[in-house]
């Protein structure tokens, strides 16, 4: 009878089988770090990335540097007058325009709302209390799609149409045009469109501070993404057309009167930088 060694039917010994399972526990977390850390950076990316972003494309606003003062995102320390940051609504107008725009200025607030010029039939007149109300406009394209995908042909047309929309609405009102922002439908770009708009007398606005709201549809989740990522220079994006823009704003807004901010639009947010530093030179120069 053949003879088999008895090592062969041995059990693991306790020693080995806890390394087997620190060894598999090492494996798990490491590729479940290696599917969840990209997603969880797009969803909540970490200041530094953004300012590397304003670094690599100077001509696209991120965010704008402002003076020194030291509040942290989500704190509450720094100087008065640098908690300044802008508030931009894409895909306006809409039957929720008019609610927003009375939200904000319950709380003393200003935003930049860019238009989709598909959805301004009918409301033109919500477009021209907007900007009464002190509000600004900015170009979103004709349509919700990604502008990354359109031809230069078409682009230019759909940019000079939301723009005749636009400077008829400052001129119905009598009140000057603010400078011309371009926010790309799904917020990509490439180099041939910052070429093209920056020809056309544009400059690419996105973020810094993005809920993800179109996509997440729960106010108090948004709220608080939002208020975890706020800090002194932010551009943060939320969005029109949804019936709960407005409970968001709701929790966000009196937190961030709490915290000393002012809450304003994108032109307002570089006048505050200017002379600080020389943040609006710096960015104005690569235009």
């Amino acid at each position: 009878m053949p003879r088999f060694p008895l090592r062969l039917f041995r059990l693991p010994t306790t020693r080995a089988a806890r390394r087997r399972r620190f060894y598999t526990m090492i494996i798990a977390l490491l590729t479940v770090l290696t599917f969840v850390t990209p997603f969880y950076i797009i969803y909540k990316p970490p200041h530094l990335l953004i300012a590397y972003f304003q670094h690599r494309w100077p001509d696209v606003l991120w965010h704008v540097p402002l003076a020194s003062g030291k509040e942290t995102a989500g704190g509450e320390k720094g100087k008065e007058k640098d908690k300044v940051i802008a508030l931009t609504i894409d895909d306006a107008p809409s039957e929720f325009s008019g609610d927003i725009a009375r939200l904000l200025e319950g709380y003393g607030a200003r935003a930049t709302f860019f238009v989709i010029g598909g959805q301004v039939k009918g409301r033109e007149a919500g477009l021209q209390d907007l900007v009464r109300g002190g509000h600004e406009l900015g170009n979103h394209a004709m349509h919700d799609e990604p502008s990354r995908s359109l031809s230069p042909s078409t682009l230019t047309a759909e940019l000079r149409e939301v723009e005749s929309y636009i400077n008829g609405t400052y001129d119905a009102v009598r009140i000057p045009h603010p400078p011309r922002y371009f926010r790309p439908g799904s917020g990509f770009f490439s180099t041939r469109m910052r070429q093209q708009v920056k020809e056309l007398g544009y400059r690419i606005v996105l973020g810094s501070v993005y809920p993800h709201d179109p996509q997440i549809p729960h106010p108090a989740f948004n709220a608080k993404h939002i208020l975890s990522m706020v800090r002194p220079g932010s551009i943060i994006i939320c969005h029109d057309r949804r019936g709960w823009t407005v409970p968001m704003l709701m929790e966000v807004l009196p937190e961030l009167k709490r915290r000393g901010y002012r809450v304003t639009t994108v032109s307002g947010l570089l006048e505050a930088a200017a002379g600080k530093r020389g943040a609006v030179e710096r960015l104005e120069d690569t235009t």
